[in-house]
């Protein structure tokens, strides 16, 4: 997949500045920072981290580290409903990669993929913390538990013109 090129625009500069400021530009608050910013954009494309790293006074380098370390991170947009499948020990031997390979079919998409609408997007966790209900798919913060792959077309329809 090839990088998009991100524009940012002065507003989403001032954005980024104001966020880190309030971190009071402090390098040990990063994923403090990162989470706040995604959170505000959706996303950390290279653009956004080269502006954290110039905020905090830290390498570009070390901002892509930590962001492409943690999963919950993400350098591509997700969709408005994005559907994360627990492919933790648990959630796995109890059938989580059929669930997943179901909601690739359905959505015509790959992990880490959002579909054309940007609705849907699709990735893995290791773990919900919900092992007794595996296997566990999310949706935004809504939880679904003991989803079999026939479940997986009634799911996405509750999400259907949203």
């Amino acid at each position: 997949m090839s990088r998009i090129k991100v524009e940012l625009k002065k507003k989403d500069v001032d954005t980024i500045r104001e966020i880190c400021r309030s971190f009071s530009n402090n390098p040990d608050e990063l994923i403090n920072v990162l989470h706040k910013i995604q959170h505000a954009f959706g996303y950390l494309p290279a653009e956004v981290q080269e502006v954290v790293a110039r905020e905090l006074r830290i390498a570009v380098a070390k901002v892509y580290g930590v962001v492409t370390f943690y999963s919950f991170f993400s350098m591509v947009p997700k969709g408005r409903h994005p559907i994360s499948v627990c492919t933790g020990t648990a959630c796995y031997v109890r059938g989580a990669e059929n669930v997943l390979s179901e909601f690739r079919k359905e959505l015509n998409i790959d992990v880490g993929e959002t579909t054309p609408d940007g609705r849907f997007s699709i990735s893995c966790l290791r773990c919900v913390g919900a092992c007794g209900l595996a296997p566990v798919v999310m949706v935004g913060e809504k939880t679904y538990g003991r989803v079999s792959p026939e479940m997986v077309r009634d799911i996405i329809r509750e999400y259907e013109g949203q």
